[in-house]
């Protein structure tokens, strides 16, 4: 059976919950990329950190340290080695490469280029609005058509 009271005490009770923060700057990715304090930062694609991350889980191995143990390095690890889109360093060279040709891309646009691989042109544009007035469709489907070549 109920008790009235306990209906009467939840109610008179505040809300527990803290609101939402707002977020520190006014940061998008649409037409204008505006990243506030990453603006100038150097953007790693998946495959270009799942290269570093690995390269230092080699490491640690080699001097004995037990990288088993670390749970949020594991989880890391397993979740670039399923997204990372281009496996072989070679590839993961060739395609940095490519993209790093693209003066006119913001580091941001190379790194999402690289971590989406999309389709075609209108895809990319889709995705990544702020590719809309730098490049032509048909210079980005080549880039695109390129970048596929070292899946």
């Amino acid at each position: 059976m109920s008790n009235p009271s306990n209906g009467a005490r939840r109610a008179a009770n505040p809300m527990t919950s803290r609101a939402k923060p707002i977020p520190p700057g006014n940061e998008e990715a649409s037409t204008v990329l505006n990243l506030g304090e990453f603006q100038d930062v150097t953007t790693l694609t998946l495959s270009e950190a799942s290269l570093v991350i690995n390269a230092l889980v080699h490491k640690r191995r080699v001097e004995g340290k037990d990288v088993e143990k670390n749970e949020m390095l594991t989880k890391t690890v397993d979740y670039l080695d399923n997204f990372a889109r281009f496996q072989k360093k070679e590839n993961v060279e060739a395609v940095e490469r490519l993209l790093g040709a693209h003066k006119e891309f913001h580091k941001f646009e190379r790194a999402q280029l690289g971590n989406l691989c999309c389709a075609d042109a209108e895809e990319a544009k889709t995705l990544i609005p702020s590719l809309q007035d730098k490049i032509s469709d048909d210079d980005l489907n080549e880039l695109l058509e390129e970048m596929a070549k070292f899946r």
